[in-house]
């Protein structure tokens, strides 16, 4: 099954680390966790802070050790496929909550959120249109693309993750009814 994760962090700095996690499957279960800093992550950026709006002393009060939560993201991931818009970055972070908690740092692997839009695009839209499939597929991303009016990310990890999770099923029910309408879309 697919899910689509997202991370928010302490900044975009070298010593980063992640503050903040959550996941949605493609049939809408979904977690978010707040992540109490190990205590040799001590990398802060206030403009980071300003952004994301979780204060450290949150992290320190409310947060669930970086362990645990490491190893709730092996027990409810593995085996499924995980997606992230900032696949770079998530996975950056996923790797240091992995290794901060002595797990293999591969045991979870990211990929781009936008092969999953293009896979569930071409799958539908093969089935009305196997020629010029690729123009009809990149045409229908184009058309689905909520960034691209204007729509900012939340920057809260549940939020974020959401948005990527109703972009996918934006994309499927059009490429659905481009299929359904005959047209193939384009």
């Amino acid at each position: 099954m697919l899910a689509f994760l997202d991370f928010e962090a302490s900044s975009l700095g070298k010593r980063s680390y992640p503050i903040e996690v959550a996941w949605v499957f493609e049939d809408g279960r979904s977690e978010a966790h707040l992540i109490r800093p190990a205590p040799e992550w001590t990398d802060w950026d206030p403009a980071a802070e300003a952004i994301h709006r979780i204060p450290r002393a949150e992290l320190e009060r409310d947060g669930i050790a970086h362990d645990i939560v490491a190893r709730r993201m092996i027990e409810v991931l593995s085996g499924h496929d995980l997606f992230a818009s900032a696949p770079s970055w998530d996975g950056k972070w996923l790797s240091v909550l992995l290794r901060g908690a002595g797990l293999p740092r591969h045991s979870l692997r990211l990929r781009d959120s936008d092969e999953a839009h293009r896979a569930i695009a071409a799958r539908i839209l093969s089935i009305a249109q196997p020629q010029g499939l690729e123009t009809a597929v990149e045409d229908l991303l184009a058309a689905t693309d909520r960034r691209s009016i204007g729509q900012v990310p939340a920057h809260r990890a549940l939020a974020d993750a959401v948005a990527e999770r109703e972009r996918w099923l934006a994309i499927r029910a059009a490429a659905e009814a481009a299929v359904a309408g005959g047209s193939g879309h384009g």
